[in-house]
């Protein structure tokens, strides 16, 4: 079911006709692109030929992640791993495939890359049985799953857009508090 939720567009939105790409020090929402899962999938793939026998799970997350929903131009891939000490073997092969490593960018037990310039995919990878884990997938599945939920976040993202003058942490921060809540009530509700 197509969901839409550009009933909240930024004065920041972009009207870039490439799916994927945000530059360094620039914070835009886009309208959703169809062609983010089918860009997902092909990553994927390219991914787990590199660093499959490491892998445990690997997930397409964030915003790009939610039908409908406006998101950075970026698409977060969450990669599970056993432990995050081993895998560090995956650094090398992933950096292969252009992505640079960030060390855990703020995040304790959270492997981060970047690919791309402008950026065009984040990895994180993180243990399987870590909150980081549960937290990433449970946010996706509950606003995937709830309209309501998704079209406040969609509110929300908007509104920061265009107060917080592209500034990145800030808005990441700032963000914070509604996806806890949203994750508090995946919990609660099992989903």
């Amino acid at each position: 079911m197509k969901m839409d939720y550009d009933e909240y567009p930024s004065r920041k939105t972009s009207d870039r006709s490439t799916p994927l790409g945000l530059d360094s020090g620039v914070l835009h929402l886009s309208p959703y692109h169809a062609e983010w899962p089918i860009l997902y999938e092909s990553e994927q793939e390219i991914i787990k030929s590199a660093i499959g026998d490491h892998i445990v799970d690997i997930q397409h997350v964030g915003s790009t992640a939610i039908v409908g929903m406006p998101a950075k131009p970026i698409l977060d891939i969450a990669i599970a791993v056993d432990d995050f000490e081993t895998a560090r073997v995956c650094i090398a092969p992933l950096a292969n495939l252009g992505y640079t490593f960030k060390g855990e960018n703020d995040i304790p037990r959270r492997h981060y890359f970047q690919k791309g310039e402008p950026c065009t995919h984040h990895i994180h990878m993180v243990e399987e049985t870590s909150e980081e884990w549960t937290k990433l997938i449970q946010f996706r599945d509950y606003l995937r799953s709830n309209r309501s939920a998704a079209r406040k976040y969609a509110r929300l993202k908007a509104d920061l857009i265009d107060s917080l003058a592209g500034d990145r942490k800030s808005y990441q921060a700032a963000k914070s508090d509604f996806i806890d809540g949203v994750v508090e009530k995946a919990r609660a509700t099992g989903k």
